[in-house]
């Protein structure tokens, strides 16, 4: 293995999303050979299930400089950058046309069950640094690949494995037995079907973040010409001044007015809410209702459905031959775990940071965007580009780039989980034992606004 010149060999690159389509982008700018392996059908296959969602960011906010060079030497057409695409305007106007734009370096169906290095497993040292890696993956007929890499450049993300709802990270009790019952995304009204499926229907919509903000304002709407749709918002922890994140302070505009509009929807009767309540178990009724049972005991009024919106994690199953220095809380690199811990940071207080801080005691394998802050939701797709500039920069042996910053992040509001753990809440009876507080959730329109992802 020792005498195969790694210069021939490409750089794997996991996941065809906007990072991973951004980190093929700076490595041909670089002179480097990405081959990229996309899971999905086509390019953006996770952002393709969020298509009706609108992002925080403008156009300008969330094209690569790379890949806008590469599109441009192929006749694109760039969008108005002060508008906020959807989730399909970034897969229709951007995405697909920089898989295309990249070609056969992008393999499509195609899914990695194993990396490592060559005729080494994780225990042995000898010589380790000096082999490829190997790469093993599925394509879409279930023929078997393996192939040897210079480098491996993780951007596959966290989508595919949502966040529990119960309140200790694991599955609640009945969880699993009503998953037919429990959405981990939030829904698409405009789709016939799942709009009967909330319509007139009582939902608990699990999480703090901005999804949840999104999917109880959605909800409201629906409410507004569907009667009887009614909302309940559970929350692991007290409502504080930071709940709402950044508000008006939130140089990410569409962001903060995401947070105020749910604050705004307070006291309008359309939906309540639960705090400081941590779900143990989710129990059927004999209406086929279901009840969320809190690890004190208290129990929700029955609802219809249960959309839980708790977060995402790494799947690092297929990176278990490697030897991964990742921090115990977060599963992000350790250099980079106290630059987003979410206990500190917000997107915007993240130093930018690159190849340094996303570097392993394994040579030459990098997990990026999502993927790379592990559990922490501060992720912004410009740190991402960030991110795999400076790594292609440190493949390519220029390392005086890949130290260098180039990039200013927008002053935020935390992104998801602000709020200390125990906080109360500031209305009175916030605590988290005894009887559920209440609050309100008024009617938003949605049309034409900029909501967020």
């Amino acid at each position: 293995m020792t005498s195969i010149d790694a210069a021939e060999l490409p750089v794997v690159v996991i996941g065809a999303g906007p990072i991973g389509l951004a980190a093929a982008a700076h490595l041909v700018e670089r002179g480097l050979n990405p081959l990229v392996f996309e899971a999905g059908a086509a390019a953006g296959a996770a952002v393709r299930d969020w298509s009706h969602v609108r992002l925080f960011s403008t156009w300008d906010e969330v094209i690569d400089p790379a890949a806008e060079k590469l599109l441009a030497a192929n006749g694109w057409q760039r969008p108005d950058g002060a508008t906020y695409p959807t989730g399909g305007d970034w897969v229709e106007s951007y995405l697909k046309p920089l898989a295309d734009a990249l070609g056969d370096r992008v393999r499509l169906g195609t899914t990695v069950t194993g990396v490592s290095r060559a005729g080494r497993d994780r225990v042995v040292d000898a010589d380790r640094d000096e082999q490829p890696f190997t790469v093993h993956a599925v394509a879409a007929d279930g023929s078997e690949l393996r192939l040897l890499a210079r480098a491996v450049v993780d951007a596959s993300g966290t989508w595919a494995k949502p966040g529990p709802a119960g309140g200790n990270g694991l599955h609640a009790v009945g969880e699993r037995a009503h998953a037919q019952r429990i959405a981990y995304r939030v829904p698409d009204l405009r789709d016939p079907e799942t709009r009967a499926r909330y319509a007139g229907k009582r939902t608990a919509v699990v999480g703090s973040g901005a999804s949840a903000f999104t999917a109880l304002v959605a909800l409201a709407e629906l409410a507004a010409s569907e009667p009887g749709t009614r909302a309940l918002w559970v929350l692991r922890r007290g409502v504080t001044s930071a709940t709402y994140g950044g508000g008006s302070s939130d140089q990410l505009p569409a962001r903060g007015a995401l947070g105020l509009a749910a604050k705004a929807a307070v006291d309008a009767g359309h939906a309540d809410a639960v705090t400081g309540f941590r779900i143990a178990e989710i129990e059927a009724n004999a209406d086929s209702t279901l009840t969320l049972v809190a690890e004190d005991g208290t129990r929700t009024e029955p609802v219809d459905e249960v959309i839980t919106l708790t977060g995402f994690r790494p799947d690092l199953s297929f990176l278990d031959e490697l030897r991964l220095d990742l921090d115990a809380r977060l599963q992000a690199p350790v250099e980079l775990a106290p630059l987003i811990d979410p206990n500190v940071h917000s997107c915007g207080t993240v130093y930018p940071h690159g190849a340094k801080e996303l570097s392993h005691g394994e040579k030459n394998v990098y997990l990026v965007g999502m993927k790379s802050y592990g559990r922490a939701p501060t992720f912004l797709a410009m740190t991402g580009y960030e991110q795999v500039r400076s790594i292609a920069a440190a493949l390519a042996g220029d390392h005086e780039a890949a130290e260098r910053v180039e990039l200013t992040l927008p002053e935020t509001g935390v992104c998801g989980g602000s709020g200390l753990f125990d906080a109360p809440a500031e209305e009175e009876g916030g605590s988290c034992c005894g009887a559920p507080e209440t609050l309100q959730i008024e009617t938003i329109g949605l049309a034409g606004r900029p909501v967020g992802s």
